[in-house]
Formats: structure tokens, C-alpha cells, sequence
């Protein structure tokens, strides 16, 4: 029998890749998009993890929840930095959420606030995701806008206080596999896995059609 972590991940791979090959993220990697777009990008990020984050100190004892708040993960810090530098020491008055992120930011916190096991679940899509693909993200963004490696500007992406990744994604599966949940919670959660999927791909979407590729 497949493990938790195991069915989360094949169960939710299709909305994985619709997500991971979205036209909005492909112009980006692919270098059509200006140091804009990135910006912008990481401004909807911000929505996204300051709802996450701005939860955790309340979920901590929750016996579902709470094993997963990990300070060495949290990302809202280093998104402040990448603003501050992508946007200048102001970047606070000209941030604004898109309505596909509001929706998405709203969803984690409704999560957050009545439904822990549904929080693990936007947890696990953003932060392991984050240790995995979003390396391929800072590299090309290193690479494309000139960024120091690094560096402000890819902060987010840079995870100082997890020295060995791969360890850290097979601790942090392990905790899923532990979750407490029975049969059919876990597949509210596995439910609720590709609603966040869905909800990011509706960020993409959205940020494609604000930066079009140019013909």
C-alpha cells in the first residue's frame, strides 16, 4: 500500500504540471519576460505566504497542523527583502493582489482558521514545491535579470537554515505519512492538494494575461 505522502503526490501530479507548465511561467523561464513580470510575480507570492504564515504561531500545538510549522521554512522575511529591492524601500504602497490571488490567499486563510488538515495541505504545495522547482526559478532569474547569486532579488527562493534539502523533503514526508487523519480526511486532503494546485495555475493565468508575450 502506497504511502500518504506517496498518494498525495500521484494523485495531484496532473495539477502539478498544468501549474509547473503554465504559458505565463514558461515566458518567464524562458527569458521573454522582462525583471517586471518577476516583480510582480513575487508580489502575489507575498499575499499567498503572508496568509500561510501569519497563521502558524496560532496552529503550532494543533496535533495536525502543527508539526509542519517549521521556522526554517518560512518565506514571508526574504519575499519583504526581494520586494524591497525589485520595488524599492516603498514597495509596501504599491502592492496589490490580483483577484486570482486574493481568492487564493482567502482560501488558505479560511483553511487556516477552520480546517487545519486543510492548511497541511496548501503547506505541502507551496513549500515543498519551493525546495524543488523553485530552484530552477532562482537559477534562471539569477541568470536572466543579473541578480547576485543568492543574492536580494532570489532570496525567497534560498532556504539558509536547511542545509540538506533532500533530508529536510523526506522528514517533511514523513511527518504526512504520520498525519492524523482517518481514510477520508485524507482524501479531503488530497482533494484539497489540487484545489491548491488550481489556485496557483488561476495565478498564472492571470499573470499571463497582465504580461503577454510580445510577438
Amino acid at each position: 500500500m502506497d504511502s500518504f505522502s506517496a498518494l498525495i503526490r500521484t494523485a495531484s501530479h496532473e495539477q502539478h504540471v498544468e501549474a509547473e507548465t503554465s504559458t505565463f511561467m514558461s515566458d518567464l523561464l524562458g527569458g521573454g519576460l522582462g525583471v517586471d513580470a518577476y516583480a510582480r510575480y513575487t508580489e502575489q507570492l507575498w499575499f499567498v505566504y503572508e496568509a500561510l504564515e501569519s497563521a502558524a504561531r496560532r496552529l503550532a500545538p494543533d496535533p495536525v497542523a502543527g508539526p509542519f510549522i517549521q521556522p526554517e521554512l518560512f518565506r514571508l522575511a526574504s519575499l519583504e527583502r526581494d520586494l524591497a529591492h525589485l520595488r524599492g524601500p516603498d514597495w509596501r504602497s504599491t502592492l496589490t493582489a490580483l483577484p486570482a490571488t486574493q481568492t487564493y490567499a482567502a482560501r488558505v486563510a479560511e483553511c487556516a482558521r477552520t480546517w487545519p488538515s486543510g492548511y497541511v495541505a496548501h503547506h505541502y504545495t507551496r513549500y515543498l514545491g519551493d525546495l524543488s522547482g523553485g530552484q530552477i526559478i532562482r537559477g534562471k532569474a539569477e541568470k536572466t535579470w543579473g541578480f547576485e547569486r543568492k543574492g536580494d532579488g532570489v532570496r525567497f527562493y534560498v532556504f539558509e537554515n536547511i542545509s540538506n534539502p533532500a533530508a529536510f523533503k523526506r522528514g517533511y514526508r514523513e511527518l504526512l505519512d504520520a498525519v492524523p487523519a482517518d481514510d477520508l480526511e485524507k482524501q479531503r486532503i488530497v482533494t484539497e492538494c489540487k484545489r491548491a494546485f488550481a489556485l496557483n495555475t488561476d495565478v498564472f493565468r492571470a499573470l499571463g494575461e497582465e504580461f503577454p508575450l510580445s510577438a
